[in-house]
């Protein structure tokens, strides 16, 4: 069933904080209206399966892995009606004008990512993707510190928190991340 109207959905939040599930939540009810869904995900995300999404609590969706955004639009199906991709804040900005494209096709495209990197600062694409989509929701993890609700993303470097200067870009799961509230999230800067 084709859309009348093109969308963009954005799922956001720290990590663990269910964005992949939801992801994985919204495309099985599109496929039980019928829709024909194609899911993306980034070459460089290889943690749990290269050609699959999958959450942290194991549940995965079959997916193409693309180094380009352009390759999405290249390996389209033209059945596809719901596009989903994966963690998106992996992409370069080529990724806003893709799924802009996709939208103005008529396709709902839903996409999650992390809002800030670990710093605590926007992640990548993602600030634009938020402004431009039409609905847009952020989840929360729990803080591996106090047990509150948690919106950031801590990377530890053997169990210490990592500094300012790491490179923004580390893909890992527990062993090099944590969910923490904004109170129990640090980032020296010495």
């Amino acid at each position: 069933m084709k859309h009348v109207v093109g969308s963009v959905e954005v799922i956001c939040g720290s990590m663990f904080c269910g964005k992949t599930e939801e992801l994985i939540r919204r495309l099985r009810r599109a496929r039980i209206a019928k829709q024909e869904v194609q899911v993306f995900k980034p070459m460089i995300d290889h943690r749990y399966n290269h050609e699959k999404v999958t959450s942290h609590s194991g549940i995965d969706v079959d997916a193409n892995p693309v180094e380009e955004p352009h390759e999405i639009l290249e390996t389209l199906s033209p059945d596809a009606t719901v596009v989903g991709v994966d963690e998106v804040q992996f992409f370069s900005d080529e990724i806003i004008d893709v799924v802009e494209q996709l939208a103005e096709r008529g396709l709902r495209v839903i996409v999650t990512g992390l809002d800030t990197d670990f710093r605590g600062e926007p992640f990548g694409c993602m600030p634009q993707l938020m402004a431009r989509a039409e609905r847009v929701e952020k989840l929360h993890a729990i803080c591996m510190v106090c047990g509150d609700l948690a919106s950031r993303t801590q990377r530890l470097v053997n169990g210490a928190p990592a500094h300012y200067n790491e490179p923004i870009v580390v893909v890992g799961a527990q062993e090099l991340y944590e969910a923490r509230c904004r109170e129990h999230h640090q980032v020296p800067k010495d």
